[in-house]
């Protein structure tokens, strides 16, 4: 039983209640605590030593990389952070200066995006450094992107490039929270979310949400240059074009728009973002699955992304 397997074992028959507008199955729980013009957005993440970090990597990169990947969900739903709370599990024979590192790096990044840290709690766990967030945010009423509204015909986005993120993109990656608002503020976006497990994976989830296929053209998925140079690296290496579809912690904004305002939103966003690249790399079409078209014609995609317990 693969992660989202278990995920969807366990969220069969959770406790509800009036303030639910979004549960389990987005980036973000939706809520609604009575504020007028506001709902709220919930967020919990981890990162554990020896899958998202080792004992090698800088303890500031640590925790700015445990927040960033809360901050990277609250932007898949076009939201504004506002306060956290941080559990830190920590072996017998920690380092008190490692932690506290630990813990610069993760408060340069809240202060950078306007989020209080606001406890949490500390406890032991053997062998290894765990770090889980529990994050808050808001969003305009009306103005939250979930992942199910995508519709053939719809032009598929993506922000930056993808692949090769261990050669260090997974710990210093800036959450698109400034942009995905934008992209909220000013076009219909129909579905969006962070790409934290790979294309080949995350893609599913928009379109088993909304009950749709895409059709992806190869030569457009913007692949990145550490992917490539792997590639060429290492006889051993995944292919550049299979590493950006698996490799997984991007985090950067996939999303949908209708098919007639994508060359509108393409223009205003060069305007608006000239330094991050946007590619349109295909079209939501009615169906299931993904296909592949490349100059030989179009083929089922049938790799996946990274899943934990797979």
């Amino acid at each position: 039983m693969n992660e989202f397997e278990l995920i969807a074992k366990l969220t069969r028959a959770l406790p509800t209640n009036g303030s639910v507008v979004t549960g389990a199955g987005d980036d973000c729980a939706v809520l609604d605590l009575g504020v007028p013009d506001k709902l709220f957005l919930f967020k919990t993440d981890a990162v554990v030593e020896g899958f998202h970090f080792t004992r090698a990597t800088p303890p500031g990169k640590i925790g700015r990389k445990a927040l960033a990947r809360c901050l990277s969900d609250i932007a898949a739903m076009a939201g504004t952070p506002t306060a956290a709370l941080v559990t830190i599990a920590l072996p017998p024979n920690f380092d008190p200066e490692f932690v506290a590192k630990i813990y610069d790096g993760m408060n340069a990044l809240a202060r950078e995006h306007g989020v209080a840290i606001v406890g949490g709690e500390t406890t032991t766990n053997p062998e290894r450094v765990l770090i889980s967030i529990s994050l808050l945010g808001t969003v305009a009423r009306g103005q939250q992107i979930l992942r199910s509204g995508a519709k053939p015909g719809d032009a598929i986005f993506v922000t930056g490039e993808l692949g090769g993120s261990l050669a260090q993109k997974h710990l210093d990656f800036e959450p698109r929270l400034t942009e995905a608002r934008w992209l909220a503020e000013h076009f219909f976006i129909h579905a969006m979310l962070d790409l934290s497990d790979g294309l080949g994976g995350d893609l599913r989830h928009i379109l088993q949400a909304g009950g749709v296929g895409a059709e992806l053209l190869k030569t457009a998925v913007p692949v990145s240059r550490a992917a490539r140079l792997r590639a060429r690296g290492s006889s051993a290496a995944k292919p550049a074009f299979a590493a950006a579809l698996t490799d997984g912690e991007d985090f950067e904004l996939l999303f949908t728009v209708a098919g007639r305002d994508a060359v509108k939103l393409l223009d205003a966003w060069q305007q608006k973002f000239p330094k991050l690249k946007l590619t349109c790399i295909g079209k939501i079409v009615a169906g299931d699955g993904i296909l592949i078209r490349d100059k030989s014609g179009s083929h089922k995609l049938n790799i996946h992304g990274y899943a934990h317990f797979a």
